[in-house]
């Protein structure tokens, strides 16, 4: 590994209505941030990242080696930072693009707020949730791993994936930062045997299979020119500037041709990998908030047909415009089991239980003849509970939380 260059602390005015990274980096896009210390830390494009927040502004530090490793997606040999300033000043750039803060999301609440009054009852509990501009790669592999699944183990596969597949970039804490896998690292004729080792069972599969139809049968940056023009990824990959503007449509319908992508994962990788904004990913919780908060279908079930899943969609598009999909992953969010406390607003209460014991003890211990007589013990214990402020409609809750399946 090459030696590590560390920056000092810099920071983004930002308030926590802008971004709140609390919240956006546990809520199901990106599954590599991990929190060391109350700050946040992950590898991006080849630089060690951490992250902590006030109220006022995200302040950074990067942890660069001086020779940059094998990044996904490569860099080009005139990519490559000539120097330790050039290197650093893109850090803020990047920061800017991987958090999408092009966009004002205060109007945008606003925005779906007016439209909507159950975005607008949600809403304030969840303020500065982004979406991620994320590298379309990554975003299609970790979405393969999120099929009937939940945020827990897919964080662990892809964690797998990094450790085994990708370039070590650094530690913090004593702990490993890897880089994403490319293409060519996952493609490897023994990469789905190991993998179902390492507990991906059948996504093993289908990540060695997609990984070879990347690296090997699609053309050089063909993931890539499915990107939003309108958002342009951070990838110095070249594409085929010939090829006609992508449209969502056709990004979606390029991705469900790879071996473990359906009309959900696609969803995902399109909104959060490619930019188009008005990608609706429908799992069973947006589906169950389709049916609870917008009455949608006449009958409650848990399984829904493609009819269904592309009517769910258009109807939020009709609902939220043409960025539906960040105005969809803020109630995503505020129905997740891990923000409950978040959505519904809990207090504490004490609750005092006082146990009362008998027990049996000599009266005169010191007398052979002494009889013994039974003596009260009390104790108090102090029991907390969580008792919600707000009343929520009862649902069915199963044992294991799934999220985007």
């Amino acid at each position: 590994m090459s030696p590590i260059r560390v920056s000092d602390w810099r920071k983004l005015p930002l308030s926590l209505a802008d971004l709140c990274i609390e919240t956006t980096l546990r809520c199901g896009q990106s599954f590599r941030w991990r929190k060391i210390d109350n700050e946040w830390n992950c590898v991006l494009y080849g630089r060690l990242l951490s992250l902590k927040q006030d109220k006022t502004h995200l302040h950074y530090k990067v942890n660069s080696p001086t020779v940059p490793p094998s990044l996904t997606p490569p860099l080009s040999a005139e990519d490559q930072p000539e120097s330790e300033s050039e290197s650093d000043d893109d850090t803020e750039a990047l920061l800017r693009h991987y958090f999408s803060l092009k966009h004002d999301l205060t109007a945008l609440y606003d925005q779906w707020s007016n439209s909507d009054p159950n975005f607008r009852k949600k809403a304030p509990k969840f303020t500065g949730i982004r979406i991620l501009s994320q590298s379309p790669w990554e975003a299609l592999i970790a979405f393969i791993c999120s099929s009937n699944n939940n945020i827990s183990r897919i964080s662990q596969m892809v964690h797998k994936l990094c450790i085994h597949y990708g370039p070590l970039i650094g530690h913090i804490g004593g702990e490993a930062f890897h880089d994403f896998p490319t293409p060519q690292a996952l493609s490897g004729k023994k990469v789905e045997a190991h993998l179902r080792e390492l507990g991906f069972g059948y996504r093993a599969k289908y990540i060695a299979e997609t990984a070879r139809l990347v690296s090997e049968e699609k053309p050089e940056g063909w993931l890539e020119s499915l990107i939003n023009p309108d958002n342009p990824g951070w990838s110095t990959t070249k594409t085929n500037e010939t090829a006609e503007s992508p449209t969502y449509r056709h990004a979606h319908e390029q991705l469900l041709l790879l071996s473990g992508v359906g009309p959900k994962v696609a969803d995902c990788v399109c909104l959060m990998g490619l930019g188009w904004d008005e990608a609706i990913p429908v799992d069973t919780h947006v589906w169950q908030i389709a049916q609870r908060d917008y009455k949608f279908g006449k009958v409650k079930t848990k399984t829904f047909s493609k009819a269904m899943y592309d009517a769910v969609g258009d109807h939020f598009r009709n609902i939220w415009g043409k960025q539906a999909g960040w105005a969809q992953s803020v109630l995503f969010t505020a129905n997740l089991k891990s923000f409950s406390e978040q959505a519904s607003g809990k207090v504490e209460v004490v609750d005092v239980k006082v146990e009362v014991k008998e027990v049996e003890e000599d009266i005169a211990a010191d007398r052979p003849t002494s009889r013994s007589r039974k003596k009260r013990q009390v104790a108090v214990k102090e029991v907390v509970k969580t008792e919600e402020l707000t009343s929520v409609e009862p649902t069915r809750v199963s044992k294991r939380r799934r999220t985007r399946n």
